[in-house]
């Protein structure tokens, strides 16, 4: 499938640039354009196909969904990690859609399942590593981001920290009860179509800047170099990646170029795996928002309770993945 964007890499890099084959700045440009042309393309297939699946979930319906089972919590958890893979979801929506559920009478361990799932285990995240790593890594990432979801909101909600939640959130009044207008299939597909050119015209900058830094690493950092450092064999080697992803802001496509560079430099796929989860599952903007409606105690049990499980899947990965 992307044979003709390598030879179209290949003829413009090296013959119309005329630029060295074996040079580390030809080596380097010809992975920018190849993966710059290449995730795109994935990118606006995912991006398409996912937003017209998950227009059958709006927030307001997740919300109700979760309303509804909040007679069992367990299964709640279980509903509002898999709703979380499909319900959209940014840095901004956090506050709204934390209130939203407190008010529906979604417990708070719930409410987190979801807050952590919905970015963490992103869809175009997912399309991409299918894409780029085959199904097994796709699979395995869902799976454990799922895990860390429900057993992290499993803890929060047993450590009964609702006192901690800023107590305006429980008198403000949402709407419950408000109609959802059902688009037709017509307003679907074209709606879809204008989220995906919106969508790429904010994370577009990101996708370049984490290829940009794929292309110096592919071109400067020959493969096994990283190995040392950051391979399986080094036990701190997850940790610092948690550390380092969490303050970092980045949106999965963004990462995910530069997840792909650091495997081939030797870095053990669990690490950077651990690393993209941190950066999208734990980025300082979204806890900067988290602060309006939570405490500083629960907010640091949060990112406490979710890194400690990004951290022990990180090295569940490099455990299984020699």
């Amino acid at each position: 499938m992307f044979t003709p964007i390598q030879i179209f890499a290949d003829f413009l890099i090296y013959n119309v640039f005329s630029i060295a084959k074996e040079s580390k700045l030809g080596s380097a440009l010809n992975f920018f354009v190849f993966d710059t042309i290449k995730i795109f393309i994935l990118l606006l297939i995912i991006i398409y196909a996912i937003t017209f699946i998950r227009s059958f979930f709006p927030p307001e319906k997740t919300r109700k969904i979760l309303a509804k089972s909040k007679g069992s919590t367990f299964i709640g958890h279980i509903l509002a990690a898999l709703l979380g893979i499909v319900t959209p979801f940014c840095s901004c929506s956090a506050v709204p859609l934390f209130i939203g559920f407190v008010e529906a009478g979604v417990p708070l361990g719930v409410t987190f399942s979801f807050l952590i799932a919905a970015p963490m285990v992103n869809e175009v995240a997912l399309g991409l590593l299918y894409g780029l790593f085959g199904f097994k890594i796709a699979v395995m990432y869902v799976i454990s981001g799922e895990i860390i979801a429900i057993v992290s909101g499993i803890i929060i909600g047993k450590l009964k920290m609702e006192k901690h939640v800023e107590s305006y959130v429980y008198e403000m009044q949402m709407g419950s009860d408000v109609e959802i207008a059902e688009p037709t299939l017509k307003e679907r597909l074209l709606d879809s179509w204008t989220f995906t050119k919106d969508l790429i015209k904010k994370i577009w900058i990101y996708v370049v800047i984490g290829i940009a830094i794929g292309g110096i690493m592919h071109g400067w950092i020959p493969a096994g170099a990283l190995a040392k450092y950051a391979g399986k064999d080094n036990p701190f080697a997850v940790f610092v990646a948690v550390v380092i992803g969490i303050p970092l802001y980045s949106n999965a496509a963004g990462v995910i170029p530069l997840v792909s560079e650091l495997t081939r430099a030797g870095v053990s796929m669990g690490t950077s795996l651990a690393f993209m989860m941190a950066v999208t599952g734990l980025s300082l903007p979204e806890g900067i928002l988290l602060r309006r409606v939570l405490k500083p105690k629960l907010l640091a049990v949060f990112y406490f309770v979710v890194g400690l499980g990004i951290i022990f899947t990180g090295y569940v990965f490099n455990f299984i993945i020699s």
